[in-house]
């Protein structure tokens, strides 16, 4: 039995559709990923799965049960559920006192204590107990209200952008706690995103929303096999190649994208064709490549950007390439602009958009 379900869900403000007709299963122990731009709807579902939100039309069931919006208590039902937004607020109080108020709300006594603290430890935050909330930074403040969240062990999680802003030092730490939970304590998780990366590397499914309505669910590597334009506006796909497509034969076939350039791809069709390669997913050396990959390119850089632990880089070999290292390779192999690189990527690396 799903956890919580969504069935025919609308929601309207001031005649305006912000969802329309909103189906989906969240099962239980999974994380459900909403990815979309700004305006899709994905805050406003969030805040109808917490019952903030009344939708206009539609319902909503919890374990099974449909909800009843227009009761007058809903705080039971509230209480299983725990909901982190993109901006923190905190009490002017101490960092204990803000995570333990969950708890007391709920009338936890003597093991409050120990849960505090084991959820401040979670998020890294131990020996912050004492400290004013107000006074920490935005990414400490942000793991205080995941403390928050966390600390009542509930049934079902929301989070609506919950590293957006953050270094990624707090990333890292959100979503190594946010992991371990659902790992270990089998809690459910809707999580609202616009991190491709924290979707393939989370998520067990992902639901993309556009102007209130799915586009598609399924795993990331379901949606992201043959993408939508929507998904490959949305996600900002680099290496992006359009041209003819014949088939070779060998149960591939070759994309002629113009500029001299054809890749390579181990699918078998005709035709116009649009075709993506995911940065990661291409070797890029100094020297030629000795490999059974089956495309391979020499061109030269033309732009670095650096991101930290990861350099991407543009490539001209005909076209444009955008190819992503880490920056100790980039430092071993002494790159630099206008160096000569080569390039390769497999058949089975090449997506059909």
């Amino acid at each position: 039995m799903p956890k919580v379900e969504a069935q025919s869900l609308c929601k309207e403000y001031s005649a305006r559709q912000v969802l329309k007709g909103i189906n989906l299963r969240v099962q239980n122990g999974e994380i459900f990923v909403l990815v979309g731009p700004n305006g899709a709807g994905k805050t406003t579902l969030l805040r109808i799965l917490d019952l903030l939100e009344e939708p206009t039309s539609g319902r909503v069931l919890f374990d099974g049960t449909p909800i009843n919006y227009s009761a007058k208590d809903k705080s039971a039902l509230r209480r299983r559920t725990s909901i982190v937004f993109q901006q923190t607020v905190l009490f002017n109080m101490s960092v204990f006192d803000n995570v333990v108020y969950g708890l007391r709300v709920r009338g936890y006594g003597r093991s409050a204590q120990q849960r505090v603290k084991e959820a401040l430890e979670l998020v890294q935050l131990r020996g912050f107990e004492n400290k004013n909330a107000l006074s920490l930074s935005g990414g400490e403040a942000q793991r205080v209200a995941l403390a928050q969240a966390l600390v009542t062990e509930p049934e079902l999680l929301l989070l609506d952008e919950p590293t957006a802003n953050l270094d990624p030092r707090n990333v890292s730490i959100v979503e190594e706690a946010l992991s371990y939970v659902n790992r270990e304590k089998k809690i459910t998780m809707v999580m609202a995103t616009h991190n491709m990366f924290q979707a393939e590397n989370l998520a067990h499914r992902v639901a993309a929303l556009n102007e209130g309505r799915i586009e598609r669910i399924g795993t990331f590597q379901e949606i992201f096999a043959t993408p939508s334009k929507f998904i490959v506006d949305f996600a900002r796909l680099e290496n992006v190649f359009s041209g003819i497509s014949k088939v070779s034969g060998e149960g591939t076939s070759l994309v002629d994208v113009g500029d001299g350039v054809r890749i390579e791809a181990a699918f078998e069709k005709a035709g116009n064709t649009t075709v993506f390669v995911r940065p990661e997913d291409i070797i890029l050396s100094s020297i030629p490549i000795v490999s059974s990959a089956r495309n391979s390119f020499e061109g030269r850089i033309v732009e670095i950007s650096d991101l930290g632990a990861i350099v991407r880089l543009k490539v001209k070999a005909g076209k444009d390439f955008t190819v992503q290292i880490t920056k100790r390779s980039f430092s071993e192999m002494q790159l630099t602009l206008d160096s000569n690189v080569f390039l390769a990527f497999k058949a089975s690396a090449v997506q059909v958009v």
